[in-house]
């Protein structure tokens, strides 16, 4: 197994190919509850050449009776607005934020979903960029839209039924990716209900980054895992399917090759009156 990370680009490797034709640098910071304050850091100043792709206006779908807080929406509409960012099945994609990885993460996860193999996650985000005094612009630069041609991996998402089984009966390693006290049902601040999914196991999504922000290597994350099967189904999930994210990242990165993303996760799981809710450790 290789130690080299095949997902993740240092801030150095992103300066040196800046300027690079089939390059496309997307922003994505989001602070949950200000819906706006991603757009508007933006605004401020951003890594030259970076175009916005907004958490809630571009990568998830309206909010209705089940599907989570943040729904992800149809293939086609996926499409059409990573097109409309100038994003093509050609174009090498690089992604940052300055919430940790996770809002970069859903639009890795995302992309890989709809069948793309060049895109990456910057590591530390933002304000480590800033801090070393790499160069940032408040220029917003000139897209020339696209067709994005999507060929899904249906294979990396399970909706609630898939869980539902495993939940009851096994076959498959659960994953919750939220804060321990979140998971165990102590608190609950984003959600009506508070738990687990019965069965799951918490393996918090922030612990896939070292303390300078960084994220961990292959080798680290492999040991993060070590007590998971390599071969066997993962299913991952957080809170509203963002935050499951980077744990899916760091899963492959450690070489587990059948991980999938519980798109809907918690928020969906809980809008199901019937589905069982587990509280305390596991």
């Amino acid at each position: 197994m290789t130690n080299q990370p095949k997902h993740v680009v240092s801030k150095k490797w992103l300066l040196a190919r800046l300027y690079e034709p089939d390059l496309v640098v997307v922003d994505c910071r989001f602070q949950l509850g200000k819906p706006a304050s991603g757009q508007e850091t933006y605004a401020e100043s951003h890594i030259p050449r970076a175009v916005y792709v907004d958490l809630e206006r571009d990568l998830s779908a309206p909010i209705s009776e089940h599907g989570g807080r943040h729904p992800l929406p149809d293939v086609e509409t996926l499409a059409e607005r990573l097109g409309r960012a100038g994003i093509s099945r050609e174009s090498r994609v690089v992604a940052y934020d300055d919430q940790g990885g996770a809002m970069a993460s859903r639009l890795w996860w995302v992309l890989r979903y709809l069948g793309h193999e060049q895109v990456y996650v910057m590591e530390e985000g933002y304000s480590a960029w800033v801090r070393d005094g790499y160069p940032t612009t408040a220029d917003q630069p000139v897209v020339v839209p696209t067709a994005y041609e999507a060929a899904p991996r249906p294979d990396m998402l399970v909706g609630v039924e898939r869980v539902r089984e495993v939940a009851l009966h096994g076959g498959a390693v659960l994953i919750d990716s939220r804060d321990p006290e979140r998971y165990r049902g102590e608190v609950e601040p984003l959600d009506r209900k508070a738990g687990h999914i019965p069965g799951a196991i918490n393996r918090v999504w922030s612990a896939g980054r070292r303390e300078d922000g960084t994220w961990k290597s292959p080798e680290e994350q492999r040991a993060r895992f070590a007590d998971l099967p390599q071969d066997g189904e993962i299913i991952v999930y957080c809170g509203s399917g963002v935050t499951a994210t980077p744990n899916v990242l760091a899963l492959q990165e450690a070489g587990f090759a059948n991980v999938k993303l519980y798109g809907g996760s918690w928020s969906d799981w809980i809008s199901y009156s019937k589905n069982p809710i587990a509280t305390g450790d596991e």
